[in-house]
């Protein structure tokens, strides 16, 4: 008797346990939002497949994305996911950035951080093969104040050297502290950010590129002194650097 009494509980507990995971399962599900879906060949074979991109918001801060992915139908059945980093909102372009005239999945992700850095992602699914192309890694700067209220902006990759007159910030950087009667009291770098921008954009003809846009900044992220934007081109399976332009900021 007593046996089946326990066989009876062990097996009102497992039913029960079951309708709780599957209850779950559910809501899991159920949090799954569609940011965007459209249809393209993006395989070569002639056949549109079913592109989507997902996210999955935190259940008390609905405005953040604690996963993105993107979710492709393919039109050989099989379905194929592209997992994107967490954040505030995701977008996706379908372009040929790498000119074998398919198009890629290019995805960015913002960060929702103060300095408005993206996460950038670029995948090909061509011939059904899962492929990531990469995107170009943000420039490299040697970045200084300078005495005279002055500061300097060296691009690693091209040599080239950016001096800018800071004086219109002269009584701001006094009542911080940095400057006295004009001299820095010590060595001080500038920020270098990562790409707060990163865009396809036509390089001529029907070649598409990418241009990406970087803020260097001083004592604060608001202090925004220059604007650096690079414009790369995919060839041979590497990105180029084919123009730089850095414009100076203005204190407001």
């Amino acid at each position: 008797m007593k046996k089946e009494i326990l066989l009876v509980i062990t097996s009102f507990f497992l039913i029960s346990l079951t309708a709780i995971t599957g209850v779950y399962a559910l809501e899991e599900k159920a949090k799954v939002v569609t940011i965007s879906k459209e249809e393209a060949d993006i395989t070569g074979d002639g056949k549109a497949e079913v592109i989507s991109l997902k996210g999955i918001p935190y259940q008390d801060e609905a405005s953040y994305l604690k996963k993105v992915f993107i979710e492709v139908t393919a039109s050989n059945m099989k379905t194929y996911t592209f997992p994107l980093d967490s954040g505030s909102k995701a977008a996706l372009q379908l372009v040929d950035l790498n000119h074998d005239k398919v198009k890629d999945l290019f995805a960015t992700v913002f960060t929702g951080g103060s300095g408005g850095i993206v996460v950038t992602y670029l995948y090909s699914l061509k011939d059904f093969v899962h492929t990531d192309l990469t995107v170009p890694d943000p420039l490299e700067m040697d970045a200084n104040f300078l005495n005279g209220y002055k500061a300097e902006i060296k691009l690693l990759q091209t040599e080239k050297t950016y001096l800018f007159d800071l004086k219109d910030r002269k009584k701001y950087y006094k009542t911080l502290g940095l400057y006295y009667k004009g001299k820095l009291n010590e060595p001080t770098e500038l920020a270098v950010n990562g790409f707060n921008s990163l865009k396809p954009i036509q390089l001529g003809g029907k070649k598409v590129g990418l241009k990406g846009c970087q803020r260097v900044t001083g004592v604060a992220n608001a202090d925004t002194i220059a604007i650096v934007e690079s414009t790369w081109n995919y060839n041979r399976g590497h990105w180029n650097l084919i123009n730089t332009e850095v414009k100076q900021e203005r204190a407001n």
